[in-house]
């Protein structure tokens, strides 16, 4: 009998609607039309898009929607499919101070919005999950950043990695999702997006397809 090849990875992406200040959320507009953009293009090779998720811009208060996408990520996983392959939940955010894609190596266990979020709570150096201990933890990818952002400099775009995914929504989501990935043996990355007046919206598109290709292109383990 042959081999049926490498298992695919299964990437789960996650976008934001517009909150306070931003009035056109980039990665809205991206994560809805990736599905029909890949298609177009020609899906990267070992790569399934297992699902495209807009979340409302806010923290506490989106926990249920956010926990539901989580658990369909690992229900194959858990029913024992022997072909499943690595799962990667990749959540993308905007800052709208940076012209460049930032990909976080960690999120703090610290919620400070600068703002209410889009439900109106603004905590303040609060723990996101108390449990873990102080606003000083942190949790880190376990997605090789710095090898993934060279591949991504060297196909021209202008990416680094980051330390620091800043303590609002896009911060509480990380953390939420590094803590769920350990749990259940899966990986996590945020990736930061300029606005599409820094960088227009046909190179971050192209952006995406090319980080895709890359993740599936890993040697995960």
């Amino acid at each position: 009998m042959g081999s049926e090849g490498p298992s695919p990875v299964t990437v789960h992406v996650t976008g934001f609607k517009r909150f306070y200040g931003v009035a056109e959320n980039p990665t809205e507009k991206i994560v809805r039309n990736l599905q029909s953009f890949l298609e177009k293009r020609g899906m990267p090779k070992g790569l399934v898009l297992g699902s495209c998720t807009i979340l409302e811009a806010a923290g506490q208060g989106a926990l249920g929607p956010l926990y539901e996408l989580f658990e369909s990520s690992v229900v194959n996983r858990e029913c024992g499919s022997l072909n499943q392959g690595q799962v990667i939940l990749l959540h993308f955010g905007v800052n709208s101070g940076s012209h460049r894609f930032a990909l976080e190596n960690q999120a703090v266990n610290e919620a400070t919005f600068r703002c209410p979020d889009e439900l109106g709570w603004k905590p303040q150096r609060v723990p996101i999950m108390s449990s873990d201990g102080s606003i000083l933890q942190s949790r880190q990818t376990t997605l090789p950043v710095k090898e993934i952002s060279k591949s991504l400099q060297q196909m021209g775009y202008d990416v680094a990695p980051s330390d620091d995914a800043g303590r609002f929504v896009c911060n509480y989501v990380y953390y939420h999702s590094l803590r769920f990935a350990e749990k259940h043996g899966i990986r996590s990355l945020f990736v930061h997006f300029p606005l599409f007046s820094a960088i227009d919206e046909e190179v971050q598109m192209l952006f995406v397809a090319s980080l895709l290709e890359v993740l599936a292109s890993l040697n995960l383990l």
